[in-house]
């Protein structure tokens, strides 16, 4: 018998406390971040006044905090489902489903907010690599690489078939572009800039890499499928 293989491996419900942990610090360090900006949308937000929740930078980034409870619960009830019909890994799943789009809807609500010359000014556009990037500043570019970032993360823990880097790297760079293509093709008085790409593509990329660890344990059960039922002893 060998003793020392449940010490090589921690238990799975000390992992999921361990990460549920470490998710609650970087939500609660984040919010104190940002204390600021999100209490001058707060009072915005109570009052009614739609436009100061979704219309500006500050609203949405309150908003999308608000929202981080509904998120869990939707995971919950869609891995209580899952496990219901002997779905493998159904949280790994659930999470990975809700953190695509919790983690993306926001920033590309950002991203195609319209400026103040929507509609009026023709579209802009930079197609010479790097030349944005020095004017960006360090907030741009952390902006940048978040934007693309959650799905990135999450995409190759559940799309068996995204799980390479090669792959990631294509799905960040074809996102990115439909977005800066639709920024000129709206004219939201916003640059649509191949820089933008090129920083929204590194976010996803690393943002996968961080996760690699974890595609294995999708690529078990890559399927929505039940698990089969054992067949009766004979």
């Amino acid at each position: 018998m060998n003793h020392s293989a449940p010490l090589s491996a921690p238990p799975r419900r000390t992992r999921r406390i361990v990460l549920l942990g470490l998710a609650i610090v970087g939500v609660a360090s984040a919010v104190f971040v940002v204390r600021g900006p999100l209490m001058m949308a707060a009072p915005m937000c109570m009052a009614g006044r739609w436009h100061g929740c979704f219309g500006t930078f500050n609203g949405v980034v309150l908003m999308t905090l608000v929202a981080l409870p509904l998120a869990a619960l939707v995971v919950w009830a869609l891995a209580r489902r899952r496990r219901a019909a002997g779905v493998a890994s159904a949280w790994w799943m659930s999470l990975a489903e809700v953190g695509m789009v919790h983690g993306t809807v926001p920033f590309l609500w950002l991203t195609m907010m319209p400026g103040a010359g929507a509609g009026i000014v023709p579209g802009r556009f930079s197609l010479v690599p790097l030349r944005d990037l020095i004017t960006m500043g360090p907030l741009g570019i952390v902006g940048n690489l978040l934007v693309f970032a959650s799905l990135g993360f999450f995409a190759p823990m559940r799309f068996a078939a995204l799980a390479s880097v090669p792959r990631v790297l294509a799905l960040g760079a074809g996102c990115s572009v439909l977005v800066e293509t639709a920024q000129y093709v709206l004219r939201l008085d916003r640059v649509s800039s191949v820089d933008d790409v090129l920083v929204n593509t590194a976010g996803a990329v690393l943002a996968a890499l961080a996760s690699r660890r974890w595609w294995h344990t999708m690529a078990e059960a890559p399927s929505d499928r039940p698990r089969p039922a054992p067949a009766p002893a004979s």
